[in-house]
This record gives structure tokens, C-alpha cells and sequence, in this order.
């Protein structure tokens, strides 16, 4: 079935078993020396153990001025090499092959990261970090060239199989290729042959201090999405010149930082949707091409070398949703696969604060070691109440334990409001994490009571070790007069698709609920108006998701009243203050509540004294997102 997938290629002398690539994430999983921790070898020690080819490592930085986060790895110093060979030692017992990308941030970045100013060709600020950079003298671009190499030839004695010269996302290299953000008029700047400099002098010196066999990778941003930004034309002339300059293969991404949302697209953009760049590349050279962006699926992966648009596939968040993936796949365990939703909860809105990474979909994300699951010593029997995604994952840790697990859910179904979460555009694919749980607890052999509500009595009845509560929210009603006239409903009413709203509707609340109900609305043809007390809508979503949410709200004409308080619901709208004033809002046929949800956790009261061990967890403690709300179901099942 995936008889391009599997089969293996050679990058320079470097063999691969696979065409299956783990490209370059920040983590900030490692000390802020540089140095590896075991958090970040047992996380790279998984996608090895599970069966990818190729391993890049992230951001190795060549000088701690370079740094872009604050806990990257880095191999600026001889003092660094040992903890990074025991990285590359643990990698190699499995069979893959991992490399380094070696990476300086240039102007991406900020003093309280580096403690000093940042540096880059011109003193023009990256429109995203805002700190005027200082412009490198030609003595300081020739340091850090010299840099590039000694950091290249320092993973080669930590043992990586390669490097890979980052030259994509708007970094430092990125900036001397592109005249979007170099300026320059000397030997660095103009002409592209000048601008190419900077990066052929650290392929030179790298060959240099490491080897000619040494493969070189080189990423590239196939169009920076910016105005005066590099473009696919630019970048194939480019990566001729990089061929012919020794690199042994081009990894080809998109964007800079400006241009954020296509570094890291959300579930907003189509799958593999710049392979097109990947093929265009692959036509002007004879070196392997790899192509990412948005690839989830082992299906996909194949179809995209089956076709001829790239040789290797870089699946990055898909392998961090699971590390097994490429196993499950040779194996034909495709319903085990847990697949990337592109929700960017746990990865880039927390990268984005300089924080450690996680993953919705798969809480030992960071965790390998402290959240491995081992049989119990005494197997007990355990209840779950609620089936959303908290309660599932409670459910098949608890089950995988060995115990006797019983999951109780008042509605007709399994998913809980995560089924409500997949129905506005672009969430479609939150539903292959619910019909995954739902098929792990089956082949768990969890006992799943549906229309049936767990009750004191029925605890009373059955004696269960120890309780999970997991009942979620429920929409918070505010106190506003009109409030329980006819043609009001809850956003959950909507999206459930209990009511019929008719063509006009008022969305009270431009939270991520109300704006996400508003979109789905006005994706199905109905004349939409949201109004919001806070002075922005959707300031709770992700940066990159918030992106394609307003811009598909302008594009459906969407109403938008930022700081207005409603005072009142009448018949056919709302009275709303605005700047001061009072003034009516209409017309509706319908009104929409979504000011946010409240705990349902009566029960939790209710059991005290009458279970040894009782757990609350997701919504049902604290309304929250489902990163949280997963990540205590799965600690939860794992306590008992």
C-alpha cells in the first residue's frame, strides 16, 4: 500500500530507510545552555523508536546571541557536545538517522531573549519582534559565518548523521537571500548573486570543517508571503546555485515570521497545500526535495511522492500527535494513528510564549518518561462520568492499566461539546480524535453506558474503587432583560443544530464560541452580526487560527460590534450601549447567547464520603480548553 513511503534514499552517503521525515519544531525542551536534557532525548528517542527515517532537530544555535527562544539547543561551544551525543546515540539504536539544524535568528528575536540587541543585514525591524537590529559589519557577517562551520563540525562529532542550514522562516540567513529585509548595497546586498553570499561562504566553510561527506541540508522558504518577499521564481534559482554549491538535498518550506500562519498553518489551510513549491523546485535539481506543510496523514504522504512533487515528506505536528505513526502505518494499524487536528492549542500558542510545547491529541508529548503507562498491581473498578474527550481519555489510560472501566454518558453519543467544537469551517478534522478514542475504548473493552447518567445511587449501587468526573459546562445565561423571550437560544442550541435561527442573527459574545458560531452561520448563508462587550472578538483563539477565522468573517460580510454591552433583548434584536450611547441592533430573527460556559460538577459534591477516590477533571473542575481538559483526563486515569 505505500510502496513509495517505505522505501529508502540516500542524502549524500547518509542512507534512509524511509521517506517519512521528522522536521525541525521548537520544543524548548532543553536547558538554556544549550545543553540536552533527558526530556529532550526521550522526546526525539520516541520518533525513532517509532519507526521515522529522518530526524531534524531544531534550531541549533551557533552563537547564544542567535537564540530565538530561550531553551534551544545549541552547539556554540566544545562544552555542549557531550549531552547532544547521547542524544544522537539513543537515536541511532533504532535505526534512524538523525541530523542538526544549525540556525542563527538574525533579527527574529528579542533582548530578553539574547540579553543584548539583535542583529541582521539592515537596521530594519522584523514586523513581528519590533527591536531595531543592528546592522552586521562585513567583519561580524565573516564571525559568523565561521561560526556555521565550527557549529557543523561539532554535531558531526556529537554524532549526527548531517546538518541542516537554516535558511527558511525569515531568519538570519533568510534575511541576507531576501531584499525584504536586506538593503544592503555592498557585497551582501543587491543583486541575488551578492545576497547568495552569505549563505554559499557558510556552505563553503562547513564543507571545509567537516567534510565533503558530510551531507548539508539546506531549508529554504519557497515564497516568503510578504510584500517585496522572495517568490518561487527566486527561490528555483536559488536552489540551483545551493546544488551547485555541494548541498546534498533542499528542504522546502514557506513564510517569515510576518507571514506566521504559513510557517505553521492551522486546520484553516488544505493539506500539502505547498507541494506545488516542493515539485517546482524538484524539476531544477537532481538532489532528493522535501516538502511539509499541513501533512497528517500516511495517505497523503504517499499520494505526494507517488506523484512525483517531492522525495521525502515531512510530517512535523503529525509526529508530534504520534511518534508511532510511521510504524502504524507499515503495520496497517491506520484506526490507531492518532492524527494532528491543527488546533495549534498545545504547540504554537504555547511556543509563541516561550514555553514548553504540547500536543492536544497526545499528552505524553514532553512526558515520555513520567506518563509511560504500566499494568496496576490491584485492578479496580472504575467509573467515569461524561463521555466528552476529558472522560474518554480517563477512560482508555484506566483501561489500558488493566481496570475494569465503566464510562457513563447522558446523551445518545460519545464526544461530548468537542462533537459542537467540529462543526463550524475548519475544524472538520477534530472529529478523527473523537473517532479515535472511540475506538480505542472499544478495542479496550470499556464498558460504555450511554443515555444513562452516573448517579449517587448508581454508586451506591455498584461500589466502584474510585470515580472520574468528568461532566464538563454548560452555557453561562447571562442577566439581561428579554433574556427568555422565544427566539433566544444557547450557541451550543445552534451548533448541536437543535434550533432553525432563520436569516438574521445577533451573536451576543465574540468570544471563540460566539465568533466560531457566527462563521459557521455565515457559511451557511445567513446574515450575521456579532456583538462584543471587549473592545476585540476572539482574543481567546490562537494567533494563526484567529488569522483565517476574521479573515472568513470579513469575507461573509459579518456585522461586528466590538465594546457594546447589551442592556436589553427585544423582539427583533438587541439594545446595545455603545461609546456612551444607547442604540438598537437589528433586525434578528434569532438571538445567540455565547458569553462563555460555567463547571457542571454537582456530583463531585454529592459522592463525597461515599468513594474512596474521586478525580474531576476538564471542564467539570475549571472551563477551559481541550488541552487541558485531555491532559488531566489522561493524569487522571493514570492515578488509579
Amino acid at each position: 500500500m505505500f510502496k513509495n513511503l517505505f522505501t529508502p534514499i540516500k542524502i549524500g552517503k547518509m542512507e534512509l530507510s524511509n521517506r517519512l521525515v521528522v522536521p525541525p519544531m521548537v520544543m524548548n525542551y532543553c536547558n538554556e545552555d544549550g545543553t540536552a536534557t533527558e526530556r529532550f532525548i526521550a522526546y526525539h528517542e520516541a520518533k525513532a523508536r517509532g519507526g521515522w527515517g529522518l530526524i531534524i532537530t531544531e534550531d541549533y544555535a551557533v552563537d547564544p546571541k542567535g537564540k530565538g527562544f530561550s531553551r534551544l539547543p545549541g552547539l556554540w561551544d566544545d562544552s555542549q557536545i557531550d549531552s547532544h551525543m547521547k542524544l544522537t546515540e539513543r537515536i541511532h539504536k533504532y535505526g534512524a538517522k538523525i541530523v542538526a539544524q544549525i540556525y542563527h535568528a538574525g533579527r527574529q528575536t528579542n533582548h530578553f531573549v539574547i540579553g543584548s540587541q539583535p542583529v541582521a543585514p539592515s537596521p530594519i525591524p522584523c514586523p513581528s519582534n519590533q527591536e531595531i537590529p543592528h546592522e552586521l559589519t562585513v567583519k561580524e557577517i565573516k564571525e559568523i559565518v565561521e561560526k556555521f562551520g565550527d557549529c557543523a563540525f561539532r554535531a558531526k562529532k556529537a554524532g549526527f548523521d548531517g546538518v541542516e542550514i537554516h535558511g527558511a522562516h525569515g531568519y538570519l540567513i533568510a534575511q541576507f537571500m531576501s531584499p525584504y529585509s536586506n538593503k544592503r548595497t555592498d557585497e551582501y546586498g543587491g543583486s541575488l548573486y551578492n545576497r547568495m553570499r552569505f549563505p554559499l561562504e557558510i556552505i563553503s566553510n562547513i564543507r571545509a570543517k567537516a567534510g565533503n561527506d558530510f551531507p548539508i541540508i539546506f531549508r529554504i522558504s519557497a515564497n516568503e508571503f510578504v510584500p517585496g518577499g522572495r517568490t518561487i521564481e527566486d527561490t528555483k534559482a536559488i536552489a540551483v546555485m545551493l546544488e551547485k554549491a555541494g548541498i546534498n538535498a533542499i528542504h522546502v518550506s514557506a513564510g517569515v515570521y510576518a507571514s506566521a500562519h504559513t510557517i505553521i498553518p492551522p486546520a484553516a489551510v488544505p493539506h500539502g497545500w505547498i507541494t506545488d513549491f516542493a515539485a517546482a523546485v524538484k524539476k531544477v535539481v537532481s538532489i532528493p526535495v522535501i516538502t511539509v506543510g499541513r501533512i497528517n496523514d500516511p495517505f497523503l504522504a504517499e499520494e505526494i511522492i507517488a506523484s512525483d512533487k517531492a522525495d521525502l515528506v515531512s510530517m512535523g505536528r503529525a509526529s508530534l500527535a504520534d511518534p508511532e505513526l510511521p510504524n502504524k502505518a507499515a503495520a496497517g494499524r491506520f484506526e490507531d494513528i492518532q492524527q494532528c487536528i491543527g488546533c495549534m492549542q498545545g504547540c504554537i500558542e504555547r511556543l509563541f510564549k516561550n514555553i514548553d510545547v504540547k500536543c492536544l491529541v497526545n499528552p505524553t508529548l514532553g512526558r515520555e518518561i513520567e506518563y509511560k503507562i504500566t499494568p496496576a498491581n490491584n485492578r479496580k473498578k472504575v467509573f467515569i462520568a461524561g463521555a466528552g474527550p476529558a472522560g474518554m481519555e480517563a477512560a482508555i489510560v484506566a483501561a489500558k492499566k488493566g481496570h475494569d472501566v465503566h464510562l457513563y454518558e447522558k446523551t445518545d453519543r460519545l464526544g461530548g461539546q468537542y462533537l459542537l467544537a467540529a462543526v463550524p469551517p475548519f475544524k472538520g478534522e477534530i472529529t478523527t480524535f473523537i473517532s479515535w478514542q472511540k475506538t480505542q475504548l472499544n478495542k479496550l473493552g470499556v464498558n460504555i453506558h450511554l443515555n444513562t447518567e452516573l448517579t449517587p445511587d448508581v454508586v451506591d449501587m455498584e461500589k466502584p474503587d474510585a470515580v472520574i468526573i468528568a461532566t464538563g459546562s454548560k452555557p453561562t445565561i447571562p442577566h439581561i432583560p428579554g433574556i427568555d423571550r422565544q427566539n433566544v437560544v444557547t450557541a451550543h442550541d445552534v451548533l448541536n443544530g437543535k434550533v432553525d435561527t432563520g436569516h438574521n442573527v445577533i451573536i451576543v459574545g465574540g468570544g471563540l464560541i460566539g465568533s466560531e458560531t457566527a462563521d459557521h452561520l455565515a457559511n451557511h448563508g445567513k446574515k450575521v452580526t456579532i456583538v462584543e462587550m471587549l473592545p476585540e472578538i476572539a482574543k481567546d483563539e490562537e494567533a494563526n487560527v484567529r488569522y483565517f477565522l476574521l479573515k472568513d468573517l470579513k469575507e461573509k460580510d459579518v456585522a461586528i460590534y466590538t465594546n457594546a454591552v447589551v442592556k436589553e433583548i427585544v423582539d427583533d434584536g438587541v439594545i446595545a450601549e455603545l461609546a456612551g450611547k444607547v442604540e438598537k441592533i437589528g433586525p434578528a430573527d434569532t438571538i445567540v447567547i455565547a458569553v462563555g460556559v460555567k463547571p457542571v460538577n454537582d456530583l463531585a459534591i454529592k459522592l463525597e464520603g461515599r468513594v474512596e477516590r474521586v478525580i474531576t477533571v476538564g471542564d467539570a473542575l475549571e472551563a477551559r480548553k481541550a488541552l487541558e481538559a485531555i491532559e488531566e483526563g489522561y493524569s487522571a486515569g493514570l492515578e488509579i
